[in-house]
Protein backbone atom coordinates (compact mmCIF):
# COMPACT_ATOMS: atom_id res chain seq x y z
CA UNK A 1 0.00 0.00 0.00
CA UNK A 2 1.23 3.58 -0.94
CA UNK A 3 2.09 5.66 2.35
CA UNK A 4 0.70 8.36 0.53
CA UNK A 5 -2.60 6.83 -0.30
CA UNK A 6 -5.68 8.02 1.66
CA UNK A 7 -6.26 4.80 3.34
CA UNK A 8 -2.43 4.80 4.76
CA UNK A 9 -3.24 8.30 6.18
CA UNK A 10 -5.39 8.01 9.19
CA UNK A 11 -8.07 10.91 9.43
CA UNK A 12 -8.53 13.29 12.42
CA UNK A 13 -10.95 11.31 13.74
CA UNK A 14 -8.88 8.18 14.26
CA UNK A 15 -6.19 9.92 16.30
CA UNK A 16 -5.54 7.46 19.07
CA UNK A 17 -6.36 8.51 22.86
CA UNK A 18 -3.29 9.68 25.13
CA UNK A 19 -1.36 11.28 21.92
CA UNK A 20 -0.86 14.52 21.47
CA UNK A 21 -3.23 14.69 18.27
CA UNK A 22 -6.10 13.91 20.76
CA UNK A 23 -4.93 15.48 23.22
CA UNK A 24 -5.01 18.70 20.89
CA UNK A 25 -8.96 18.03 20.23
CA UNK A 26 -9.15 19.00 23.63
CA UNK A 27 -12.52 17.73 25.84
CA UNK A 28 -15.88 17.91 26.49
CA UNK A 29 -17.42 17.04 29.94
CA UNK A 30 -21.34 16.61 30.05
CA UNK A 31 -22.20 17.22 34.10
CA UNK A 32 -25.72 15.94 35.00
CA UNK A 33 -27.00 16.53 38.22
CA UNK A 34 -30.11 15.08 40.19
CA UNK A 35 -32.89 17.73 40.98
CA UNK A 36 -33.71 14.90 44.04
CA UNK A 37 -30.46 15.92 45.85
CA UNK A 38 -29.93 19.69 47.34
CA UNK A 39 -27.47 21.40 44.87
CA UNK A 40 -24.29 22.06 45.88
CA UNK A 41 -23.61 18.46 47.18
CA UNK A 42 -21.55 17.04 43.83
CA UNK A 43 -18.63 14.55 43.82
CA UNK A 44 -15.62 15.24 44.35
CA UNK A 45 -14.55 14.36 40.29
CA UNK A 46 -17.11 16.94 39.70
CA UNK A 47 -15.82 19.73 41.12
CA UNK A 48 -12.37 18.51 39.69
CA UNK A 49 -13.87 18.67 36.84
CA UNK A 50 -15.37 22.19 37.21
CA UNK A 51 -12.45 23.64 38.70
CA UNK A 52 -10.13 22.24 35.75
CA UNK A 53 -12.39 23.62 33.00
CA UNK A 54 -11.13 26.03 30.63
CA UNK A 55 -14.77 26.99 30.42
CA UNK A 56 -17.81 26.46 31.89
CA UNK A 57 -21.64 26.46 29.75
CA UNK A 58 -25.14 26.32 31.14
CA UNK A 59 -28.37 26.67 28.92
CA UNK A 60 -30.53 28.03 31.81
CA UNK A 61 -29.61 30.79 33.73
CA UNK A 62 -32.14 29.38 36.71
CA UNK A 63 -30.39 25.86 37.22
CA UNK A 64 -30.33 25.49 41.15
CA UNK A 65 -26.40 24.59 41.01
CA UNK A 66 -25.47 27.86 39.43
CA UNK A 67 -25.83 29.86 42.47
CA UNK A 68 -23.21 27.78 44.10
CA UNK A 69 -20.98 26.94 41.56
CA UNK A 70 -20.16 30.55 41.24
CA UNK A 71 -20.17 30.74 45.64
CA UNK A 72 -17.22 28.17 44.99
CA UNK A 73 -15.40 30.63 42.55
CA UNK A 74 -16.54 28.82 39.13
CA UNK A 75 -17.42 30.95 36.41
CA UNK A 76 -20.40 29.88 34.57
CA UNK A 77 -21.14 31.50 31.04
CA UNK A 78 -25.05 31.39 30.05
CA UNK A 79 -25.19 29.54 26.81
CA UNK A 80 -26.57 26.85 24.70
CA UNK A 81 -23.91 26.11 21.72
CA UNK A 82 -24.26 23.60 18.88
CA UNK A 83 -22.05 20.50 18.41
CA UNK A 84 -20.24 22.42 15.89
CA UNK A 85 -19.30 25.45 18.25
CA UNK A 86 -18.34 23.23 20.96
CA UNK A 87 -16.22 21.22 18.75
CA UNK A 88 -14.66 24.62 17.81
CA UNK A 89 -14.99 26.08 21.29
CA UNK A 90 -12.42 22.74 22.11
CA UNK A 91 -9.81 23.68 19.51
CA UNK A 92 -6.38 23.66 20.99
CA UNK A 93 -6.55 20.73 23.59
CA UNK A 94 -9.29 23.43 25.90
CA UNK A 95 -11.47 21.28 28.22
CA UNK A 96 -15.52 22.31 28.48
CA UNK A 97 -17.71 21.60 30.88
CA UNK A 98 -21.38 21.58 29.97
CA UNK A 99 -23.80 21.59 33.18
CA UNK A 100 -26.59 19.73 31.90
CA UNK A 101 -30.25 21.17 31.92
CA UNK A 102 -33.00 18.99 33.84
CA UNK A 103 -33.83 17.37 30.02
CA UNK A 104 -29.97 16.35 30.13
CA UNK A 105 -29.31 18.34 26.52
CA UNK A 106 -30.76 15.69 23.87
CA UNK A 107 -30.18 18.15 21.23
CA UNK A 108 -26.45 18.32 22.09
CA UNK A 109 -26.20 14.93 22.40
CA UNK A 110 -27.43 14.03 19.73
CA UNK A 111 -25.90 16.35 17.54
CA UNK A 112 -22.54 14.93 18.70
CA UNK A 113 -23.65 12.10 18.08
CA UNK A 114 -23.82 12.98 14.36
CA UNK A 115 -20.97 14.56 14.03
CA UNK A 116 -19.27 11.28 15.18
CA UNK A 117 -21.17 9.35 13.21
CA UNK A 118 -20.41 10.85 9.75
CA UNK A 119 -16.25 9.25 10.61
CA UNK A 120 -15.18 12.68 8.58
CA UNK A 121 -15.33 14.77 12.21
CA UNK A 122 -12.08 15.07 14.24
CA UNK A 123 -14.08 14.38 17.74
CA UNK A 124 -13.10 15.85 21.02
CA UNK A 125 -13.14 13.51 24.41
CA UNK A 126 -16.48 12.81 25.14
CA UNK A 127 -17.02 12.07 28.79
CA UNK A 128 -20.10 11.97 30.90
CA UNK A 129 -19.75 12.53 34.58
CA UNK A 130 -22.62 12.00 37.02
CA UNK A 131 -21.89 15.26 39.63
CA UNK A 132 -24.73 13.60 41.99
CA UNK A 133 -26.48 10.53 42.54
CA UNK A 134 -30.30 9.78 43.11
CA UNK A 135 -30.16 7.67 46.56
CA UNK A 136 -33.54 4.63 47.40
CA UNK A 137 -36.49 6.46 47.77
CA UNK A 138 -35.26 9.76 45.86
CA UNK A 139 -38.45 9.29 43.53
CA UNK A 140 -40.87 9.60 46.69
CA UNK A 141 -39.95 13.57 46.46
CA UNK A 142 -41.56 13.66 42.83
CA UNK A 143 -44.22 11.80 43.96
CA UNK A 144 -44.94 14.57 46.78
CA UNK A 145 -43.96 17.50 44.12
CA UNK A 146 -46.70 16.41 42.19
CA UNK A 147 -49.01 15.72 44.87
CA UNK A 148 -48.53 19.64 45.47
CA UNK A 149 -49.31 20.70 41.98
CA UNK A 150 -52.57 18.30 41.67
CA UNK A 151 -53.90 19.52 44.69
CA UNK A 152 -53.43 23.09 43.85
CA UNK A 153 -54.15 23.53 40.14
CA UNK A 154 -56.93 20.09 40.07
CA UNK A 155 -60.62 21.09 40.50
CA UNK A 156 -61.65 17.66 41.62
CA UNK A 157 -58.27 16.90 44.09
CA UNK A 158 -58.41 20.01 45.47
CA UNK A 159 -61.96 19.67 47.27
CA UNK A 160 -61.40 16.12 48.99
CA UNK A 161 -61.01 15.76 52.37
CA UNK A 162 -60.13 13.16 54.73
CA UNK A 163 -63.43 11.28 55.24
CA UNK A 164 -64.22 12.30 50.89
CA UNK A 165 -60.96 10.00 50.59
CA UNK A 166 -61.74 7.64 53.33
CA UNK A 167 -63.78 4.82 50.86
CA UNK A 168 -60.58 4.79 48.70
CA UNK A 169 -57.97 3.96 50.85
CA UNK A 170 -60.45 0.67 51.77
CA UNK A 171 -60.79 0.23 47.72
CA UNK A 172 -56.97 0.61 47.26
CA UNK A 173 -56.12 -1.92 50.07
CA UNK A 174 -58.37 -4.70 48.67
CA UNK A 175 -56.91 -4.23 45.27
CA UNK A 176 -53.69 -4.69 46.70
CA UNK A 177 -54.48 -7.94 48.62
CA UNK A 178 -55.91 -9.40 45.74
CA UNK A 179 -52.78 -8.43 43.71
CA UNK A 180 -50.80 -10.70 45.90
CA UNK A 181 -53.16 -13.31 46.12
CA UNK A 182 -53.69 -13.33 41.88
CA UNK A 183 -49.56 -13.47 41.80
CA UNK A 184 -49.83 -10.58 39.19
CA UNK A 185 -46.46 -8.78 39.81
CA UNK A 186 -47.21 -5.66 37.29
CA UNK A 187 -50.61 -5.04 39.28
CA UNK A 188 -48.76 -5.34 42.42
CA UNK A 189 -46.20 -2.56 41.27
CA UNK A 190 -49.45 -0.90 40.30
CA UNK A 191 -51.74 -0.87 42.97
CA UNK A 192 -48.48 -0.45 45.83
CA UNK A 193 -48.43 2.70 44.15
CA UNK A 194 -52.20 3.30 44.23
CA UNK A 195 -52.08 2.71 48.22
CA UNK A 196 -48.95 4.72 48.49
CA UNK A 197 -50.83 7.90 46.65
CA UNK A 198 -53.44 7.69 49.07
CA UNK A 199 -50.55 8.49 51.79
CA UNK A 200 -49.11 10.87 50.58
CA UNK A 201 -52.72 12.41 49.44
CA UNK A 202 -54.02 12.28 53.06
CA UNK A 203 -50.94 13.62 54.48
CA UNK A 204 -51.06 16.65 51.76
CA UNK A 205 -54.29 17.45 52.97
CA UNK A 206 -53.70 17.38 57.10
CA UNK A 207 -51.08 20.36 55.74
CA UNK A 208 -54.31 22.64 54.92
CA UNK A 209 -55.86 21.92 58.59
CA UNK A 210 -55.60 25.45 60.75
CA UNK A 211 -55.17 23.56 64.07
CA UNK A 212 -52.94 20.57 63.85
CA UNK A 213 -51.30 20.85 60.24
CA UNK A 214 -49.00 17.67 59.57
CA UNK A 215 -46.82 16.78 56.19
CA UNK A 216 -45.68 13.76 55.13
CA UNK A 217 -42.43 14.52 56.42
CA UNK A 218 -43.85 14.00 59.95
CA UNK A 219 -46.03 10.74 59.01
CA UNK A 220 -42.47 9.50 57.59
CA UNK A 221 -40.98 10.82 60.97
CA UNK A 222 -43.81 9.19 63.09
CA UNK A 223 -43.37 5.60 61.47
CA UNK A 224 -39.56 5.81 61.55
CA UNK A 225 -39.12 6.66 65.11
CA UNK A 226 -42.11 3.48 66.16
CA UNK A 227 -39.96 1.08 63.74
CA UNK A 228 -36.81 1.73 65.76
CA UNK A 229 -38.12 1.68 69.31
CA UNK A 230 -40.28 -1.25 68.05
CA UNK A 231 -37.53 -3.00 67.26
CA UNK A 232 -34.53 -3.04 69.94
CA UNK A 233 -33.07 -6.20 68.60
CA UNK A 234 -31.99 -4.68 65.42
CA UNK A 235 -31.21 -0.89 66.95
CA UNK A 236 -30.75 -1.55 70.29
CA UNK A 237 -29.24 -4.03 72.82
CA UNK A 238 -31.93 -6.71 72.85
CA UNK A 239 -31.79 -9.97 71.16
CA UNK A 240 -34.02 -11.78 69.48
CA UNK A 241 -33.71 -14.56 66.93
CA UNK A 242 -37.02 -16.15 66.07
CA UNK A 243 -40.07 -14.33 64.45
CA UNK A 244 -41.84 -15.13 68.34
CA UNK A 245 -40.05 -13.25 70.28
CA UNK A 246 -39.71 -10.36 67.50
CA UNK A 247 -43.30 -10.12 67.86
CA UNK A 248 -43.30 -10.89 71.90
CA UNK A 249 -40.91 -7.57 71.30
CA UNK A 250 -43.10 -5.51 69.55
CA UNK A 251 -46.23 -6.16 71.18
CA UNK A 252 -44.46 -5.01 75.26
CA UNK A 253 -42.95 -2.11 73.46
CA UNK A 254 -46.73 -0.93 72.03
CA UNK A 255 -48.63 -1.91 75.10
CA UNK A 256 -45.95 0.69 77.03
CA UNK A 257 -46.28 3.24 74.11
CA UNK A 258 -50.32 2.76 74.26
CA UNK A 259 -50.79 2.37 77.94
CA UNK A 260 -53.70 -0.17 77.11
CA UNK A 261 -56.10 -2.02 79.76
CA UNK A 262 -57.21 -4.46 77.46
CA UNK A 263 -55.39 -6.77 74.74
CA UNK A 264 -58.43 -5.97 72.70
CA UNK A 265 -57.48 -1.79 72.31
CA UNK A 266 -56.90 -0.61 68.86
CA UNK A 267 -58.63 -3.19 67.11
CA UNK A 268 -60.74 -1.93 64.70
CA UNK A 269 -64.60 -3.06 64.95
CA UNK A 270 -64.95 -2.06 61.38
CA UNK A 271 -63.08 -4.52 59.64
CA UNK A 272 -64.62 -7.76 58.00
CA UNK A 273 -66.11 -10.33 60.43
CA UNK A 274 -63.34 -12.71 59.69
CA UNK A 275 -60.41 -10.72 59.72
CA UNK A 276 -61.65 -9.37 63.30
CA UNK A 277 -62.49 -12.46 64.71
CA UNK A 278 -58.64 -14.20 63.93
CA UNK A 279 -57.41 -10.80 65.76
CA UNK A 280 -59.42 -11.02 68.30
CA UNK A 281 -58.04 -14.93 69.04
CA UNK A 282 -54.94 -13.89 68.44
CA UNK A 283 -54.47 -11.51 70.58
CA UNK A 284 -55.96 -13.63 73.48
CA UNK A 285 -53.04 -16.37 71.96
CA UNK A 286 -50.64 -14.02 72.76
CA UNK A 287 -51.29 -13.55 76.12
CA UNK A 288 -52.08 -16.68 77.11
CA UNK A 289 -55.17 -16.45 77.27
CA UNK A 290 -57.22 -19.16 77.40
CA UNK A 291 -60.85 -17.62 76.57
CA UNK A 292 -64.32 -20.25 75.55
CA UNK A 293 -66.04 -18.86 72.72
CA UNK A 294 -70.04 -17.97 73.78
CA UNK A 295 -71.72 -20.96 74.17
CA UNK A 296 -74.27 -19.50 71.89
CA UNK A 297 -75.66 -21.02 68.49
CA UNK A 298 -76.31 -19.75 65.18
CA UNK A 299 -74.20 -18.90 61.66
CA UNK A 300 -72.24 -15.91 63.39
CA UNK A 301 -71.26 -18.05 66.03
CA UNK A 302 -70.38 -20.98 63.59
CA UNK A 303 -68.34 -18.50 61.57
CA UNK A 304 -66.68 -16.96 65.08
CA UNK A 305 -65.74 -20.60 65.84
CA UNK A 306 -64.26 -21.50 62.47
CA UNK A 307 -62.02 -18.35 62.07
CA UNK A 308 -61.11 -19.01 65.79
CA UNK A 309 -60.21 -22.32 64.69
CA UNK A 310 -57.84 -21.12 61.68
CA UNK A 311 -55.98 -18.87 63.36
CA UNK A 312 -55.05 -20.94 65.79
CA UNK A 313 -53.67 -23.14 62.60
CA UNK A 314 -51.64 -19.84 61.05
CA UNK A 315 -54.30 -19.88 58.46
CA UNK A 316 -55.59 -16.10 57.26
CA UNK A 317 -59.66 -16.85 57.16
CA UNK A 318 -60.41 -14.14 55.52
CA UNK A 319 -57.45 -15.00 52.38
CA UNK A 320 -59.16 -18.96 53.01
CA UNK A 321 -62.26 -17.69 52.14
CA UNK A 322 -61.53 -15.49 49.18
CA UNK A 323 -59.75 -18.16 47.81
CA UNK A 324 -62.73 -20.58 48.11
CA UNK A 325 -64.70 -17.81 46.73
CA UNK A 326 -62.49 -17.57 43.77
CA UNK A 327 -62.55 -21.10 43.41
CA UNK A 328 -66.58 -21.15 43.86
CA UNK A 329 -66.96 -18.02 40.82
CA UNK A 330 -64.81 -20.27 38.44
CA UNK A 331 -67.19 -23.02 38.97
CA UNK A 332 -69.99 -20.62 38.09
CA UNK A 333 -68.10 -19.45 34.87
CA UNK A 334 -67.53 -23.06 33.78
CA UNK A 335 -71.55 -24.10 33.87
CA UNK A 336 -72.17 -20.94 32.10
CA UNK A 337 -70.35 -21.64 29.19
Amino acid sequence: MNANSPEATPGPEQAAPGTAAAAALGRIVLLTTSHRVAPGLLSWPAWQALHAADQVLCADGAHPQLPYLREAGITVDEASPTAQELLDACAGGRTLVVVATGEGEPALTDGLARLAGTGRVAMPELELLPASYDLPGARLLDLVQVMDRIRAECPWSSQQTHKGLAKYGIEEAYELVEAIEEGDRDELREELGDVLLQVVFHARIAEEDPESPFSIDDVAAGIVAKLIHRHPHVFGDETATTPEEVKAHWLRTKAVEKQRTSITEGIPLGQPGLALAAKLASRARTADLDIPLPPVEGIGYDLLALAVRAESQGVDPEAALRAAARAYRDAIRDAER
